[in-house]
């Protein structure tokens, strides 16, 4: 459709405004062709006419569908242009505070000027491996782009950071950088990003200062490539810097200061070291006081200081050197003071003996006369002689800066060359990523040379950028195979040109520095006559013949002639020079070493910038001759040719873009200053690209994207199987212009603007659908309640008529009967009273009638008369009336025909004058006659409202006096009424006196009579109530005291239960950090030693079978190789032979190094367990003390002492067993020990040293801890004395004494007994029933048995605590035993490999044996069943055979002669034991382990079989009483495992296997281990199996930590086959079809980074779920532990899809919330289906869930928010902002999330403490526990099958 179709009424546009620079409108009107104007309607309420253009007729910018801002990619967007660009970036920034956005292939970042977030470790992992365009725009994803092609494409990558000063260039390279170290991981054991880090400080230092619009900005540009090997790993960086500012050493501009290098030696100037460097305040400079502002804010120079000599030092300059740069330095600033005085116009000289230049001098190492001479002359040269010529005073200044200059660049250029040799790698590298931070488009108001340079540097760069884009543009349609029209773009070739080439600005500069006389002004005026009026983009500016003009790409520049030709000459004389080479400070000369070879081109720029390039490792060798005339090169030459190696490099490289915009100058945190925007966008080339887009077809779309978008556009009939046939139709009905749209093969592409007529398109299908099922679904609901209320109305209409018709037959009945009556005695009441009524009326009218008449007569009288004083008096009213009014017409006619006679008068006197005055003057009138005529009618209309108002008042008034005339009446009547009641009252009066005179006469004597009564009451009842209240007293004394010891032992019980529970509970977490730690130890552990175990193999390939080239392989590869040994163990290995090939001279440095370090990780470990076990030691030894002061019996403290004799023995024998094995190592040591490994000298035979000394040392504290108890336990004894008599009171004083440390409690209860004991006699003579002894004895064995309660309760706790303590111990003792394994383990050397023949005979052979497991497995239970038979066989012949013997006589008996009997044997009774020779140990493991393969063994035969053998394999060897060989079947076991595991160890099945088995194991050794807390799940015959002979409670911690370490595997495993399945099933996968829409999308939705894979949905993780879940139930693991598992898979799940939800913005949605709880749905079905719901798994997901909900919920009000905020318990603050700003509408019916919502969420959270990290931790894993489960099978029952080879072991 046309452009101008889409300008309708309500349409939105865009403006332009001077402030806000573009202003959005609505239009109140339809736009036609023709219109010249627009009715607009502003957004702050104005209306607007807004006219166009009559030469352009352009209409202003259509505005983007709401549903379209705040895209991730600009070119997402349906109208490109710049204010959609601009508004886009400012809702992203401001509103969803999102600093990054992409712009087809650029990223833009927007500098937040706050710490942000999303830079963290956790960052990084999740946007490692991704698309750039699946997660959200970020510097990672264009990094990991980077790095994903560097390892595909094999080319080299660069970064191009450019931007202003101040808009984030650095930062975004420096996390770029970090993002390499991170993912790559660095091939040295250096970190390259902590060195490149470090060189930050100093090259901020000598290359920052502080400009008007940056604090700290950069005066130079950079170029760092980061190298990477063959396995694209960083192994070295090299850095090369641009365009250094040499002009800031000699000057600054207002409120800018020097290099910050110098501030920081001035601030430093009263450090020791400095003195001699003779330095003071920044002030006292010439080269540091220009610009007035020596001082930044908020930064302290000193430290600053402090920081670069840190830095130098990390780098390796040593301190020496660093004093040699702060000498030059401080040179730099005295020469900067030396000052000149004129002799005469042509020659200067300087004050003798100066002391700045002396201090120079000094500082320099050079002669003072001769450096004073060339200051004030110079050499000039001639064909035959040489001069020596004065300079002026002008001169000498500007050569003395111009040294400065010079030796301040050297001395750059010479700190970046140490700075690349530290990060320099000896390595080859393979390829190389570039980060090129570089100054953006500069104009200011006055532009020199080096704005001049960095506009130049800019225009290739932009050039370059456009090639780039316009190529990308074309490959895309080529690839769509799009007909390709060449695109009209921005080419700034001919500014290139005009700059650069043949007569060119730089051309026209080098020739005039060439001219012995040539000036600015002769230069200005050769750029005129040869550029202006001939090329276009030169232009001259009107008021000025010293400056010229130049169109750059971003806009136009004034640049000022003076002082081009002197920077670009650049003189520095040669005398000065060599003055300085002869220096005596050897460092000088140094600098100057490059001055006699030939300069590159690359390391010199102008005057006011230097270009500086690292020293090529092979430096090319110019010709004799070259050197004078490579030197005289000028600045923009060299220059010139620098730029072009620039962009060679960045030509050879894939350049990946990311624009670095300012958002205001005043660095407050988002805050967004549109001008300053728009000014760097334009400046940046992000509108070039947006131009190129929008000038071919910039929106594309996928035929599926297409088609679920737009189905709603669709009818039935026009839905067919080729989806692209399908949009092919139905665009041709829907847009009819067919150049607005093209097909590819694979996309739709679109001009701008036609995506948002299908928005338009569709969202008013999806209104009028909505309008058409709202109205449908209101009609049926109103239908509804219509037909239900009609039909409810009519059943109670029906009742109610019933109801109504016969109450209403009944009234008839009633009222017939009624009327009957009523007729008959209403005729005789009526007649009655109608005869009554008659007489009187009779009466009464013959008197009335005769009042009337003479009222009558009377009132005709008065008004007679009246009439007659009314006629008199009107008449003469009318009369003077009339007078009057006659009188004051006559007097008005005179007035105005003597005004109207002036007038005219006035008017013939001024017939000449204007006429206009008398249309004023007569206006006036009139308009003073209709006031007067307003006026009238006002005061009529108040005089008409008084009238009304008096009116009213009388009626008031009449009524008034009506009701108070009635008033007085009714008041007269009622006083009459009142005197006749007073009358009344009086003779009642007198009455009542008479009666109240009797009553008092009554009363007295009735009072006398009880006063008599009471007194002889009180007289009896007086001694009674004395008794009773004496005893009421005591009882509540009894009572009190009672109630008081209740309480007393109520709170004492209740706080000695909160202090045991908190005690347990902090045992409790202490227990489990304990376990959590150790996990982690073992996991580190098992880290390090694959690490070890790789850079071995890794040695040994490199030494023994080098091959070309690499690929990209994992190498977290598991190596759990030999990792618990014994003592016993050293032995063996010290007798096995030593390896025939011996390792290279450079691999035993290596090993020992990484040796070394492990040993130096164990130590830590060690230290950090020995903190926490100290800390154990102080808690238990303060429950052991409170404990000691609770125990109430001698038995208990005898037990105690028993105890700790005890362990005072175990302590003993186990340090006597530690000094054995301790003298036989050091024995095995030095006899056995090769002799280059156990050298004294050797590294392996110092680190042993160390460690037996620390186990030596370890024995000390030992003995020590041994002598302390034994002091304590004869203490213990001398303190205890038998105690044999003791009365009743005695017991209860100790009683009382135990308690007095209780408190308050036990002191009030001794009160009590004092008080109870001391008045017993008193007691006695008060109650002599003795009722107050029997309460005291009462309340005695109350008491006690409280205490006696009480003190249960203390023990049963103290039992739980006891236990709790036993537990931590026992872990303690493990983790001992695990240290000392640990430091054994590190000391063995590494089996040898397997050779390959062998390996592939022993793969042949399980092939065999595999085939043959069937047949026998048949084959064994045919045997069973033939055994079972011969059983019963035998039974009935034994049967048989005592029945004839019964039958049969005894004589027969004894003649019969005895036949041979066939005896049966009798079938052997197992022990559940495996019998095997020594020799056969390792074929045992080999067929039983190594070559053992699941699968198989999970189907046919039981679970957990291999564990069953090998245990009962240990059983033998106990039961033969073998220690060697129970030692070593264990360690070949465990190692066997291991390799297994390595090999192996990506495979699910073989590591479900072997964990279940390890545990089985481990169960085993327990079950059977003798002791009580295992035994008691065992039968009898399996108590009897026990082991006997050896305790192997250290090998089940070896087997414990393995089963963690496999365990952790298993989920690394696990992770790894659910991570690329997780994303696509629960995120990006619509389970339920058609809820969620796909939104228009940009150029970064797909990606060539890697190849489109197969998608995954939720159902195939749930058959993922099912595998895993069946395997493990296969492999007969442990319910428990398969339930960790779960929660394990479960919480991988949640934490990835949730870490992709916060990175991807168009995933938050309400359709995909919806989508999510779905999903969740059905994995908690899944659990429900498994009986897995109390595996913590379903809690797990809860951050997930809450996630969801949120997109879901409203998010409008403060209910709202309150609702969100109880909601969302589970996530973090981060996260909940975070998922708000990300929220997304993918229709036109969604609201967003407004700024203010958010802002009350982050209100109301504030106070919430929870973690500021954004992303969940998806590498956690949590602490596994191995729960006891014992098996019911008996080991005698076990049959070996002969498909495991297992032959030559036999049952016992």
């Amino acid at each position: 459709m046309a452009a101008s179709e889409l300008y309708t009424k309500f349409a939105r546009v865009w403006i332009p405004d001077p402030e806000e620079v573009w202003k959005s409108a609505e239009l109140l009107k339809d736009y036609k062709p023709g219109d010249k104007v627009l009715l607009l309607h502003l957004e702050e309420g104005k209306d607007l006419e807004y006219r166009l253009d009559p030469k352009t007729k352009e209409l202003p910018h259509l505005r983007n569908p709401d549903i379209l801002v705040g895209e991730n990619d600009l070119t997402a967007l349906s109208y490109l242009h710049e204010p959609a660009v601009l508004h886009n970036l400012r809702v992203r920034f401001i509103d969803s505070k999102l600093i990054y956005t992409y712009c087809g292939i650029v990223l833009v970042a927007i500098n937040p000027y706050e710490q942000l977030p999303i830079y963290g470790e956790d960052i990084i992992n999740a946007y490692s491996g991704q698309n750039m365009g699946d997660m959200d725009p970020h510097i990672f994803a264009v990094a990991e782009e980077a790095y994903k092609q560097m390892a595909r494409d094999e080319r080299n990558q660069s970064i191009i950071v450019s931007g202003e000063s101040g808009a984030g260039k650095t930062v975004s390279a420096k996390y770029a950088m970090r993002y390499f170290a991170t993912v790559s991981g660095s091939a040295s054991e250096a970190n390259v990003e902590e060195k490149v880090l470090a060189s930050n400080p100093i090259m901020e230092s000598i290359g920052n200062a502080k400009t008007t619009r940056n604090d700290n900005s950069s005066r130079f540009g950079k170029y760092i490539e980061i190298g990477f090997d063959k396995r694209y790993r960083i192994i070295g960086a090299n850095m090369r810097t641009y365009l250094l500012e040499k002009s800031r050493v000699v000057f600054q501009a207002e409120e800018e200061r020097n290099y910050h290098i110098f501030y920081q030696l001035c601030a430093s100037a009263n450090l020791p070291e400095f003195k001699m460097l003779r330095l003071g305040n920044a002030n006292n400079f010439h080269y540091t006081k220009q610009g007035g502002s020596p001082v930044i804010e908020g930064v302290d120079d000193t430290k600053e200081m402090a920081h670069t000599r840190q830095a130098c030092t990390l780098l390796g300059i040593s301190e020496s050197y660093q004093m040699g740069i702060f000498r030059i330095l401080a040179g730099i600033l005295h020469l900067g003071n030396v000052a000149f005085t004129s002799r005469d116009s042509d020659s200067c000289t300087i004050p003798p003996k100066h002391e700045p230049l002396s201090i120079f001098s000094d500082l320099m190492g050079v002669d003072y006369e001769e450096m004073c001479h060339w200051l004030c002359h110079r050499k000039l040269a001639t064909a035959t002689e040489t001069y020596i010529k004065p300079i002026s005073k002008l001169q000498a200044t500007n050569a003395r800066d111009a040294l400065a200059k010079h030796i301040y660049a050297k001395l750059f250029n010479w700190i970046v060359d140490h700075v690349n040799q530290a990060l320099h790698s000896a390595v080859k590298q393979h390829s190389f990523i570039g980060v090129l931070d570089i100054y953006g488009f500069e104009t200011f108001e006055i532009n020199s040379f080096e704005q001049f340079c960095i506009n130049y540097a800019n225009e290739k760069l932009q050039q370059q950028f456009n090639m780039h884009v316009f190529k990308l543009e074309q490959e895309e349609y080529m690839k769509e195979q799009i007909p390709w029209t060449l695109i009209d773009f921005y080419d700034n070739q001919p500014c290139i040109n005009l700059i650069e080439s043949k007569l060119g600005i730089l051309d026209l500069l080098d020739e005039e520095c060439k001219m012995p006389k040539g000036t600015d002004d002769t230069w200005a005026q050769k750029l005129y006559n040869t550029h202006l009026n001939k090329c276009a983009l030169f232009e001259k500016p009107r008021l000025s013949n010293k400056a010229f003009i130049i169109q750059h790409f971003a806009d136009k520049v004034e640049y000022q002639c003076e002082g081009f030709l002197e920077k670009n000459k650049d003189t520095v004389f040669e005398e000065q020079i060599k003055v300085l080479k002869s220096s005596k400070f050897k460092m000088l000369p140094e600098l100057f070493q490059d001055e006699e070879k030939a300069i590159s081109p690359t390391s010199a720029t102008s005057s006011g910038r230097t270009l500086l390039t690292r020293t090529p490792a092979k430096p090319t060798k110019g010709r004799p001759g070259q050197t004078a005339k490579e030197h005289k090169k000028t600045v923009g030459h060299q220059f010139r040719n620098s730029l072009h190696l620039l962009m060679e490099t960045l030509n050879a490289t894939t350049p990946h873009y990311v624009r670095c915009i300012k958002p205001n100058d005043f660095k407050f945190p988002f805050t967004f200053d549109e001008k300053r925007a728009v000014q760097q966008l334009r400046a940046c080339g992000v509108l070039e690209t947006i131009r190129i887009s929008a000038a071919g077809f910039p929106s594309r779309w996928t035929y599926q994207e297409f088609f679920s978008r737009y189905r709603v556009l669709m009818k039935q009939k026009d839905v067919l199987s080729d989806r692209k046939q399908t949009c092919k139709n139905v665009l041709e009905k829907l847009i009819v212009d067919k150049d607005k749209y093209q097909f590819g093969k694979t996309k739709i592409f679109f001009r701008a603007g036609q995506v948002a007529y299908l928005e338009k398109l569709r969202a008013d299908k999806l209104r009028a659908a909505c309008i058409r099922i709202q109205k449908t679904i209101r009609g049926w609901l109103l239908r509804k309640k219509y037909l239900r209320m009609r039909r409810a109305a009519t059943t109670v209409q029906r009742y109610v008529r019933g109801y109504q018709a016969r109450c209403y037959a009944k009234f008839l009945r009633r009222t017939k009967a009624a009327t009957i009556i009523q007729k008959n005695w209403r005729m005789y009441i009526v007649c009655r009273r109608y005869k009554t009524k008659r007489t009187a009326t009779i009466v009464l009218q013959s008197y009335l009638r005769g009042y009337l008449a003479r009222n009558r007569y009377r009132k005709m009288l008065r008004e007679h008369k009246a009439v007659i004083i009314q006629k008199w008096v009107r008449g003469w009213l009318a009369r003077t009336h009339y007078k009057r009014s006659m009188h004051a017409v006559i007097y008005l006619q005179c007035c105005f025909r003597r005004m109207m006679a002036k007038r005219e008068l006035k008017k013939l006197k001024i017939e000449a004058r204007s006429v206009e005055r008398y249309k004023k003057l007569h206006i006036g009138m009139e308009n003073k006659i209709m006031q007067l005529q307003r006026k009238v009618d006002e005061q009529n209309k108040d005089y008409k409202c008084l009238v009304e108002k008096l009116t009213n008042l009388e009626g008031i008034y009449t009524s008034e006096t009506e009701k108070l005339r009635s008033d007085l009446e009714r008041l007269q009547l009622s006083e009459e009424e009142a005197k006749i009641a007073t009358g009344r009252v009086l003779s009642l009066q007198e009455e009542i006196a008479k009666l109240r005179k009797d009553l008092e006469q009554t009363q007295s004597e009735k009072k006398s009579i009880e006063e008599r009564a009471d007194r002889y009451k009180q007289e009896t009842e007086q001694l009674v109530s004395n008794l009773k209240e004496e005893n009421t007293l005591l009882k509540q004394e009894k009572e009190a005291l009672n109630h008081l010891i209740v309480e007393q032992a109520k709170e004492m019980t209740e706080t000695m239960e909160k202090k045991l529970v908190e005690e347990t509970k902090q045992l409790e977490l202490d227990l489990n950090d304990e376990r959590l730690r150790y996990q982690n130890l073992l996991n580190e552990f098992s880290r390090l030693e694959e690490r070890y175990d790789d850079l071995k193999e890794e040695m040994t390939l490199m030494v023994n079978v080098p091959k070309p080239g690499h690929k990209r392989t994992d190498s977290t590869h598991s190596s759990n190789e030999s990792e618990y040994t014994f003592s016993s163990e050293i032995a063996e290995t010290e007798d096995m032979p030593l390896r025939t090939e011996e390792p290279s001279e450079k691999k035993v440095p290596l090993d020992m190094s990484l040796f070394l370090k492990l040993q130096k990780r164990v130590t830590e470990l060690e230290q950090e367990k020995q903190v926490m076990q100290d800390e154990l030691d102080r808690k238990e030894e303060q429950v052991l003390r409170s404990k000691a002061k609770e125990e109430e019996k001698p038995q208990i403290r005898g037990a105690e002492l028993e105890y700790e004799s005890l362990k005072r023995q175990e302590l003993e024998s186990e340090n006597k067993k530690l000094k054995n094995e301790l003298n036989e190592l050091r024995r095995a040591l030095s006899e056995k020990s090769a002799p280059e490994v156990t050298a004294p000298g050797a590294p392996a035979y110092r680190v042993l040293m160390e460690q037996l000394t620390s186990v030596s040392e370890e024995l000390d504290v030992r003995k020590e801890e041994v002598l302390i108890l034994r002091s304590q336990l004869v203490s213990q004894k001398e303190a205890i004395q038998p105690k044999n008599t003791m009365t009743d009171s005695t017991i209860l004083l100790e009683d009382v004494q135990k308690m007095k440390d209780k408190g308050e409690i036990a002191q009030a209860y001794i009160g009590l007994k004092e008080t109870n004991r001391s008045p017993a006699m008193d007691c006695h003579e008060l109650n002599e029933d003795g009722e107050l002894w029997l309460v005291y004895e009462g309340l005695k064995q109350a008491n006690r048995l409280l205490e006696s309660q009480l003190q249960s309760q203390k023990r049963s706790h103290e039992n739980e605590a006891e236990a709790l303590r036993g537990e931590i111990q026992s872990l303690k003792e493990e983790n001992n035993r695990q240290q000392q394994l640990l430091a054994q383990n590190l000391q063995l050397p590494p089996e040898a490999r397997i050779e390959a023949s062998l390996q592939h005979e022993i793969t042949r052979l399980t092939n065999e044996n595999l085939d043959l497991m069937e047949q026998l497995e048949k084959q064994d239970k045919t045997v069973r069943k033939l055994k079972k038979q011969l059983k019963v066989f035998a039974k009935k012949i034994g049967e048989l055979e005592v029945g004839q013997m019964e039958n049969i006589s005894p004589g027969q008996i004894i003649d019969e002669p005895i036949r041979p009997v066939n005896i049966p044997r009798k079938e052997k009774d197992f022990q559940g034991m495996l019998e095997y020779k020594k020799e056969d140990e390792q074929k045992l493991v080999k067929n039983l382990i190594l070559e053992l393969k699941p699968r198989g063994v999970a189907v046919n035969l039981i679970p957990g079989l291999p564990a069953y053998i090998l245990f009962m394999c240990v059983r033998h060897a106990d039961y033969l009483n073998d220690d060697q060989k129970v030692r070593s079947l264990l360690t070949s076991t465990i190692n066997s495992i291991k390799k297994v595991l390595k090999k192996r160890g990506d495979d699910f099945e073989t590591v479900s296997f072997w964990l279940s088995n390890t545990c089985r194991f481990l169960h085993c050794l327990k079950q059977y281990s003798g002791e009580e807390g295992f035994m008691k799940h065992n039968t009898s015959r399996q108590n009897e199996h026990c082991l006997t002979n050896f305790d192997l409670a250290e090998y089940r911690q070896v087997l414990s930590d393995l089963a963690i370490q496999i365990y952790q595997q298993l989920v690394r495993v696990l992770e790894n086959i659910l991570q690329p399945m997780i994303v696509s099933g629960m995120l990006e996968h619509e389970t339920i079809q058609g809820v969620s829409g796909v939104k228009p999308t940009g150029l970064r939705k797909r990606t060539s980074s890697i190849a489109d894979e197969g998608t995954y949905t939720l159902d195939s993780i749930l058959r993922q779920l099912n595998s895993f879940h069946s395997v493990m139930c296969q492999h007969g693991m442990d319910p428990e532990l398969i339930k960790q598992v779960v929660k394990q898979m479960f919480y991988i799940v949640g934490a990835i899809t949730l870490n992709n939800l916060l990175l991807r913005k168009d995933m938050c949605s309400w359709s995909k919330g919806m989508q999510i709880r779905y999903n969740v749905s059905q994995l908690e079905e899944w659990l429900r289906d498994k009986n897995l719901m109390n595996s913590g798994a379903k809690e797990t997901l809860e951050p997930l869930i809450q996630a969801a909900q949120l997109l879901q919920v409203k998010k409008k009000t403060d209910d709202d928010a309150e609702a969100i905020c109880s909601m969302c318990s589970a996530l973090t603050t981060a996260q909940i902002v975070k998922v708000l700003n990300l929220y997304t509408p993918v229709n036109e019916f969604e609201e967003r999330v407004s700024v203010s919502f958010i802002r009350t969420i982050q209100m109301r959270l504030r106070d919430r403490k929870d973690s500021p990290q954004l992303l969940m931790d998806a590498k956690h894993i949590f602490p596994v526990t191995f729960p006891f489960n014992p098996s019911s099978l008996a080991l005698e029952t076990i049959q070996i099958p002969a498909s495991l080879g297992l032959g030559f072991i036999s049952r016992v």
